[in-house]
């Protein structure tokens, strides 16, 4: 995949259980010859739990990139104008983070950059993580799937037998899902058995 001189945000909202997941992810891309500019949700930076204390992972994804991540509405607003990003990730993206892009609610920082990514007619790629993937969520997924510009990382089902809901995207395949969607292509298959790649929990 040729990811060289590319710039690249990387959205990350707060799905906590999956920060260990995508921080390899951005190494993956700076390794590529991408430009990642970091774009935190306010869950992320104010939030601690089991986890990681609050910010402490945004600092650590903000060194591996090696920019100064955007953190505010204001500061994402000006992406649009300027046509900075050429494809905008969401990694890990909640299901209220997917319910509000699907409803055009632009209320965070991470939004507000997928919005001014799409404005320019350039890709948004999501990564889900959401405990209710296949419940009410569901009409989300498939509202975005069906949206001009809006690519999917894989997912499937990280704990059928004690989550029946839950749906992850596998996050090594964040790379070649952002390649593809730069060509105006979703990666395939999109459905995948994601508990199988899992870590036990």
């Amino acid at each position: 995949m040729d990811l060289k001189g590319k710039t690249i945000g990387f959205g990350v909202t707060g799905s906590h259980c999956t920060y260990e997941e995508i921080f390899p992810e951005v190494k993956r891309l700076v390794d590529l010859g991408a430009n990642v500019i970091p774009v935190f949700s306010h869950n992320v930076l104010e939030t601690s739990t089991r986890f990681g204390e609050a910010g402490e992972w945004a600092k650590k994804i903000e060194e591996a990139a090696g920019n100064e991540a955007i953190v505010s509405i204001p500061q994402a607003e000006p992406l649009g104008p300027a046509k900075t990003l050429d494809a905008m990730l969401i990694a890990p993206c909640t299901a209220s983070t997917l319910s509000r892009m699907a409803q055009a609610n632009t209320d965070s920082p991470v939004l507000m950059a997928a919005k001014a990514t799409l404005r320019n007619g350039r890709p948004v790629v999501i990564a889900i993580s959401t405990n209710d993937g296949l419940g009410l969520s569901m009409y989300n997924i498939a509202r975005l799937m069906n949206a001009k510009n809006i690519y999917f990382v894989p997912f499937g089902q990280d704990a059928p037998h004690v989550k029946m809901n839950s749906l992850v995207s596998l996050m090594t395949l964040i790379p070649d899902a952002i390649a593809a969607a730069l060509d105006g292509r979703q990666l395939q298959p999109v459905l995948i058995e994601r508990w199988r790649e899992a870590r036990p929990s």
